[in-house]
């Protein structure tokens, strides 16, 4: 299996086979959504449009499936599924792939970036996905995606957004830029601003003047004698969510301090918990 293969090539390209895998027909119910699809959300109208044409013409790609026991699992292709369901179809063509579950998720995440698929979060969250579960450095995720290291690193600052601005960025109301810009604000600041740049239609360059406006308010306000502090603090914050793909908050005092990690459910703090024991054997 070759793990440094990226963007711009099919899915194909991206596994090592002896040959072409053939094409078979599965029957639908025999096959399973993934649990970890990159992708969380599908458009109602585009996949409406889709089974139409399903209808009238049948599955003209095939879908990319492996193994999972007696069932198979889908690794790309999961609109198509759906659509062929929705048409009443029984059966659907597809290349079934003897590989594991990472690497799965992996060929999954590469095939959604190629399509540009998936929304800023969904691209983020994989990213944190690759890296937390799979115990790899942001340098090691970004040869198996085909992306640069910087990339994944600001793509990852995105989950350090509050979650109001999270949605916007999900739902296509917010950019990428706009998010990364937003992501050096405090929450509070982060969702004033995130508001402000949806009613005055600002554009990326003109969300980061705002930003720097109000950074630059809030230093003026900053006690003189613990600006070197502070700005330590606030650095460390940013590079440590930066690194984890979650908000983290330092409050910093004479005698003792407290760090804060911000999560969303049982698995992300299921992956939390499985990092800090990860660097904690590698003591």
């Amino acid at each position: 299996m070759t793990s440094g293969k990226g963007l711009g090539k099919g899915l194909s390209a991206l596994i090592e086979v002896e040959e072409e895998p053939l094409v078979r027909g599965i029957r639908l119910r025999d096959i399973d959504p993934n649990p970890n699809q990159p992708r969380r959300e599908f458009d109602p109208v585009a996949l409406s449009e889709l089974e139409e044409s399903i209808r009238q013409n049948g599955v003209i790609t095939p879908i990319t499936v492996r193994r999972a026991g007696e069932r198979y699992v889908i690794i790309a292709g999961e609109r198509r599924w759906r659509a062929a369901r929705a048409a009443g179809l029984n059966e659907i063509p597809a290349y079934v792939l003897d590989t594991d579950e990472d690497e799965s998720f992996r060929l999954a995440l590469v095939e959604n970036l190629q399509r540009q698929d998936l929304n800023p979060i969904e691209e983020a969250m994989g990213y944190r996905k690759l890296i937390s579960d799979l115990g790899l450095s942001q340098e090691a995720a970004s040869e198996k995606v085909g992306r640069s290291r910087p990339y994944i690193t600001n793509s990852l600052r995105l989950l350090t957004l509050p979650e109001p601005v999270r949605e916007m960025l999900a739902s296509g109301a917010l950019t990428a830029g706009h998010g990364r810009a937003l992501a050096a604000l405090d929450e509070k600041k982060a969702n004033e601003a995130a508001k402000a740049v949806i009613e005055g239609d600002l554009s990326v360059r003109e969300t980061e003047k705002l930003v720097k406006r109000l950074l630059e308010g809030k230093d003026k306000q900053e006690p003189k004698k613990d600006d070197t502090l502070l700005l330590y603090v606030r650095d460390l914050e940013r590079r440590l969510a930066s690194t984890t793909g979650h908000r983290i908050a330092i409050k910093h005092g004479k005698k003792k301090g407290k760090l804060t990690i911000e999560y969303y459910g049982n698995e992300d703090l299921e992956r939390i918990c499985d990092a800090l024991s990860r660097i904690e054997n590698n003591k």
